[in-house]
């Protein structure tokens, strides 16, 4: 890709994930080893991942990324909430790569320009770009996409500020008239925080029945109603909704835990599932 101008520095390697390639690759192979590819009876055209720290929710994530590994992917679009303030709905980044201690992602400006015209007639805001912005849960699916297509790929970052409907359904239009055959879409979201585990997993429950329903319109329902929390919620409905477009069909929950699985404080816990939407034969 030719020498990089204005990289963007990872705020959480080392922290978040192992800081150095080394490690860092050792440990994303050791997650990945440990799963058995997807057997789905289709096409996988997006996954979902949770975002936290690769200690605690690698284990899930890599259900998911070993079900596409190998797949002929050129271009990944990952769309994420943004946990800091920044003015605009929807946020990208200022840069042309990121980097992981595994190398450089190249960033497609190009494509992001597209979605930025299309998103700007509809909500007059396009996708505001963002210099050095410090969000984990972008960046914590790196590492892994990384080591799952190691021919390299095309990154399009999309974090959101505003998670309404609105804003999912016009993302999702736009990342349907644009993003071009050969890319991936990824949802990265948690579940319910904070909750004691029994009543936590209740709540799971109800944002994963809505999400193997393949209904973003349910998620938004389960949330009105207080039956369960997603911090991605909006991510997980844009992904919906754009597979759909693309002719997905069929959703599979591969593999859900807490942080009590790992911390074994069961008093208040995070939620983590993956899953694969896909095109059925």
């Amino acid at each position: 890709m030719g020498v990089v101008q204005n990289p963007r520095p990872s705020p959480i390697a080392g922290t978040w994930y192992p800081g150095t390639e080394q490690a860092l690759r050792r440990s994303v192979d050791e997650y990945l080893s440990a799963v058995l590819p997807t057997s789905v009876q289709g096409e996988i055209k997006a996954i979902t991942v949770p975002h936290a720290g690769h200690h605690y929710s690698g284990k899930v994530a890599a259900h998911a990324y070993r079900s596409v590994q190998g797949m002929p992917i050129h271009t990944v679009a990952v769309v994420s909430p943004m946990h800091q303030y920044h003015p605009g709905r929807l946020i990208t980044t200022a840069h042309d790569a990121y980097v992981t201690p595994l190398g450089m992602v190249p960033v497609n400006h190009e494509l992001i320009s597209q979605l930025d015209q299309i998103v700007q007639i509809s909500i007059k805001e396009g996708l505001t770009p963002v210099p050095r912005d410090q969000e984990h849960s972008l960046e914590i699916q790196l590492p892994f996409l990384q080591r799952v297509f190691q021919e390299g790929f095309d990154l399009v970052p999309i974090m959101l500020r505003d998670q309404s409907p609105s804003v999912a359904r016009i993302l999702a239009d736009a990342l349907l008239k644009t993003l071009p055959e050969g890319t991936l879409l990824v949802a990265s979201s948690d579940l319910s925080h904070f909750f004691p585990e029994s009543e936590a997993k209740q709540l799971d429950d109800a944002v994963l029945e809505a999400i193997n329903g393949f209904s973003p319109e349910d998620l938004y329902r389960v949330e009105a109603d207080s039956r369960g929390f997603a911090c991605g919620l909006g991510a997980i409905a844009t992904i919906l909704w754009t597979a759909r477009g693309l002719g997905a069909d069929k959703v599979a929950i591969l593999d859900r835990a807490t942080s009590g699985d790992v911390t074994g404080d069961l008093s208040s816990v995070v939620g983590y599932a993956s899953a694969v939407i896909y095109k059925s034969q």
